[in-house]
C-alpha cells in the first residue's frame, strides 16, 4: 500500500523496559506508603519499659495520627519511609536546609486525660521537631489543668485522676533465698534488680500484695520518696519528687501568666524554644522580649503533661516538662505484633497480645 503525500507513518510507540517499568512500580509504591504514613497511621515499637504492663517492651504498634489529626511534614527534605538516619546506618537520613511551618489537619477526638499519646521528645534539641524520638507515654494532663502529685496519687484541679488499671511501682523485697528468674516470670513480673538484701522490682500494687503473703518472702516495702526531699533531675521546684510534685499549671493557647521569679522557671523553657519567638532572652532572671522585660506571657499553643505507667521506671514530664502540640504524633490504637526479645525462638512471639486494643 501506497502513502498519500498528505498522510504521515503511523508511529510505534517504543516500549518501556522490564527495569524502568520495576522502577516505576518501585516510585509509585513509595509515595502511596509515604503519603499513607504521613496522613494515617504509622508503626512504631515499644524499646524500654516506662509503660509496661499496659504496653511491653516489643510490642509493634499501629498508631492513628486521624485521631489528632495529620501534622504536614516541617522537614521535607527527607529520604522516604525513614526517621533519623538510613535503614542500618548512622548516615542522616534528612536535610534541615529547609524548615516548614507545622500544620495540623482537622483530627476526629481530642487528647482527653489517661489517652496514650505518641509524640516527639521535646527534650531532643539535636533533630528537627518532627523528627526527634518518639515516645509514648498517657496524658495525664492537658492544656489548662493544674497538676499536682500527692502521695504518688495525680491531682487535676484538686480532684484525683483514675489511676491506669496496670499502674506498676518499685519494690524493695526482702529475701533470704535466691530467686530463679522463672519465679518472676510466673508472676509476668519482668522489671527485676537483684541488689544486697533481696530485689528491687517494679510492679503493680495487687503483684506486691501476692508476693508478700509468700513464705520465701521476708518483706515487700514500696519505694516512695517523702515530701520535700529533692530528687535529682526533676522539673520544677527544687523540693518536689516523682511522688509529690506541684502544684504546676499547664500552659493553654491564649492563657496569659504573670512573669516572676517565681513562676519564669516553670515556663523558660518553652518560651525559648517552642514558641517561635524569635527575640526571646532570659537575663539574670527576668524575661525579655524583643528587648523589653515582659512582666506577663500569653502562650501561642497547647501543652501537655505526660506520665508513664511504669510509674517508679518513666522518664516523663516530670523530668523535662512540658509536651507542646506541636510535638504530637498520634494516638496508639491497637498491637499488630510482640515479641519478647529475651525469650526463646518457640516463646518469642506474644500471641495473645497480636491486634489487641491499647488502653
Amino acid at each position: 500500500m501506497h502513502l498519500k503525500f498528505w498522510e504521515k507513518p503511523k508511529s510505534t510507540p517504543a516500549k518501556k523496559s522490564a527495569l524502568r517499568e520495576w522502577g516505576n512500580a518501585l516510585m509509585f509504591a513509595v509515595v502511596v506508603s509515604t503519603l499513607f504514613r504521613w496522613a494515617t497511621f504509622e508503626a512504631y515499637a515499644i524499646p524500654t519499659s516506662s509503660m509496661e504492663k499496659s504496653m511491653l517492651v516489643g510490642d509493634r504498634l499501629f498508631v492513628s495520627k486521624l485521631h489528632y489529626g495529620s501534622r504536614t511534614p516541617m522537614t521535607p527534605l527527607q529520604v522516604p519511609l525513614t526517621h533519623q538516619t538510613i535503614w542500618g546506618t548512622a548516615i542522616p537520613a534528612y536535610s534541615d536546609a529547609l524548615q516548614l511551618p507545622a500544620f495540623r489537619l482537622p483530627g476526629f477526638s481530642k487528647i482527653k486525660h489517661n489517652d496514650p499519646v505518641v509524640f516527639n521528645f521535646p527534650d531532643e534539641a539535636q533533630h528537627p521537631t518532627d523528627l526527634r524520638t518518639h515516645y509514648v507515654k498517657r496524658c495525664v494532663g492537658i492544656a489548662g489543668d493544674s497538676i499536682e502529685i500527692r502521695g504518688r496519687q495525680v491531682y487535676l484541679n484538686g480532684q484525683p485522676l483514675d489511676n491506669p488499671e496496670q499502674m506498676q511501682y518499685a519494690y524493695f523485697v526482702t529475701t533470704s533465698k535466691v530467686l530463679q528468674e522463672r519465679f518472676f516470670k510466673e508472676r509476668d513480673i519482668t522489671d527485676v534488680y537483684p541488689v544486697q538484701g533481696g530485689y528491687v522490682l517494679h510492679t503493680t500494687a495487687a503483684k506486691a500484695q501476692a508476693l508478700a503473703s509468700l513464705n520465701v518472702i521476708d518483706q515487700v516495702e514500696l519505694q516512695q520518696m517523702p515530701v520535700g526531699e529533692a530528687e535529682l533531675g526533676i522539673f520544677g521546684s527544687h523540693n518536689w519528687n516523682r511522688d509529690h510534685y506541684g502544684p504546676l499549671y499547664i500552659p493553654k493557647q491564649g492563657a496569659t501568666v504573670a512573669i516572676t521569679p517565681e513562676t519564669l522557671p516553670f515556663y523558660e523553657k518553652i518560651i525559648l524554644r517552642y514558641e517561635q519567638n524569635e527575640n526571646a532572652e532570659v537575663r539574670n532572671g527576668r524575661l525579655y522580649l524583643n528587648g523589653k522585660e515582659a512582666k506577663s506571657y500569653t502562650f501561642r499553643q497547647n501543652y501537655y503533661f505526660m506520665m508513664g505507667d511504669n510509674r517508679h521506671n518513666s522518664l516523663d514530664s516530670r523530668y523535662w516538662g512540658f509536651v507542646p502540640e506541636d510535638h504530637v504524633v498520634g494516638k496508639p490504637v491497637f498491637v499488630w505484633m510482640s515479641l519478647d526479645e529475651n525469650a526463646g525462638l518457640l516463646e518469642k512471639m506474644r500471641w495473645s497480645r497480636l491486634f489487641s486494643w491499647v488502653e
